[in-house]
């Protein structure tokens, strides 16, 4: 499985060149049914080009799309630095890169998240980051499930977003699991522009 090929032309959103390698590296270390699950096994969450084989790609790649529309409209983009752009495209790339946990599990862990994060700190060794960018990664992938943030038993387990990094990278996810929007993808999965 070539698993940056499938991501390039996400990679290539970034304009940092440490920033993209850090990205391949990672993933290169996501699990194989990253690329194979579907977003929602009900579909009760995400619309229906997210269901099915290669759906949490397909969500994945909307949700960075979506990013990177926005970032490009000086109005909004202009509020951050090239490196926060970047940054945040990378964990929105990885956000759900453990959604059924490191070996994949029947369900979906609701501390995926959590799990993403810390799979980050214990890769750093290995990414051409500094701390404060293993930081910024780290908070906006622990944060992008927003105000959902209770297990089934209501327990708090997630971190609701503070900054507006944070905000900006569960919106984008948000965005990309809302019926009302809706991408088009072609044969390899990448979003088509019409």
């Amino acid at each position: 499985m070539e698993k940056v090929k499938m991501f390039q032309e996400e990679i290539n959103y970034i304009q940092n060149s440490n920033i993209r390698r850090s990205l391949e590296i990672m993933i290169e270390k996501l699990p194989d049914y990253f690329f194979e699950v579907e977003a929602s096994s009900t579909g009760k969450y995400h619309p229906s080009y997210a269901l099915g084989m290669g759906g949490l790609l397909r969500h994945t790649k909307a949700a960075v799309r979506i990013a990177y529309e926005l970032l490009s409209d000086p109005a909004i983009g202009d509020k951050y630095t090239p490196n926060e752009r970047d940054l945040m495209i990378m964990g929105l790339v990885l956000h759900d890169g453990l959604k059924h946990g490191l070996v994949r599990e029947k369900y979906v862990r609701f501390d995926h998240p959590l799990l993403m994060a810390k799979y980050v700190e214990d890769n750093k060794k290995e990414l051409n980051l500094n701390e404060d960018e293993i930081k910024l990664l780290k908070e906006v992938i622990s944060s992008h499930m927003g105000p959902w943030t209770k297990d089934y038993k209501g327990c708090e387990v997630l971190p609701k977003p503070k900054s507006k990094y944070q905000n900006f990278v569960h919106m984008c996810d948000y965005l990309a699991s809302r019926k009302s929007i809706l991408f088009q993808f072609d044969q390899d999965n990448n979003v088509v522009i019409c």
